[in-house]
């Protein structure tokens, strides 16, 4: 397991473990990054990354994007 800032862009991972308080990952699971969901890495700048997930895509800064096990 790693955090999904340590995957190839537009690489398609499953999500393994959401790490982190209850109320942070309640957020993420809002946005749709739960167990078992695929996400795809679209951009990185600076640490922060575009994830393709649900058919959405959705910025994170590499604090929150840290937390996703992939």
């Amino acid at each position: 397991m790693m955090p999904i800032t340590m995957a190839t862009i537009g690489e398609a991972n499953f999500i393994k473990k959401i790490t982190g308080k209850d109320n942070v990952r309640q957020h993420l699971a809002e946005l749709g990054f739960v167990v078992g969901e695929s996400v795809t890495i679209v951009s990185s700048l600076g640490g922060n990354l575009i994830l393709n997930v649900k058919d959405s895509r959705i910025a994170l800064d590499k604090d929150m994007a840290m937390r996703i096990m992939i």
